[in-house]
């Protein structure tokens, strides 16, 4: 980890078994259906879902431009943990050095629901950090209204 990196933890309990969710989150289908912030639409998803396999995110804007995530899945466990790198294309800084982090996504069964944790690790600084906690706070808003909940 870099040292100057920061991290994030969002979590959200949603009404949703383990191997649901962690089938809503790896399968693009699936995916696409509630992936990212209210103002952001997923136009794509494709997940080669084994260690060392890629995947990528489109992600529509709201000025109308494409951003894909895209990153090599290091870790998968279903239903409980999915680790990958994330990386953003084009880059938001293109001057700078590209963003390079990890996410782990936990499931934890917690009676007829499950705890969704998201660990952003390796963030290059705070003001990213933000915008990324913004957008997985959205994420998870969208993965949990998928389930039937309704909106904050």
């Amino acid at each position: 980890m870099a040292e100057n990196s920061v991290s994030l933890v969002v979590r959200r309990t949603i009404r949703a078994a383990p191997a649901r969710l962690f089938e809503a989150w790896t399968r693009p289908e699936l995916l696409a259906k509630w992936w990212g912030p209210s103002d952001v639409t997923c136009t794509g998803a494709e997940f080669d879902l084994r260690p060392g396999g890629r995947y990528r995110i489109a992600n529509r804007m709201p000025d109308g431009n494409t951003l894909w995530i895209t990153g090599v899945i290091e870790e998968v466990s279903p239903p409980e943990r999915l680790v990958y790198s994330w990386s953003l294309e084009p880059p938001p800084d293109p001057a700078g050095a590209p963003e390079r982090s990890r996410v782990t996504v936990q499931f934890r069964a917690r009676g007829r629901a499950t705890e969704v944790i998201v660990v952003h690790e390796n963030i290059p600084s705070a003001a990213i950090r933000d915008g990324h906690e913004a957008g997985w706070i959205g994420c998870l808003e969208g993965l949990a209204v998928f389930f039937g909940e309704r909106p904050d």
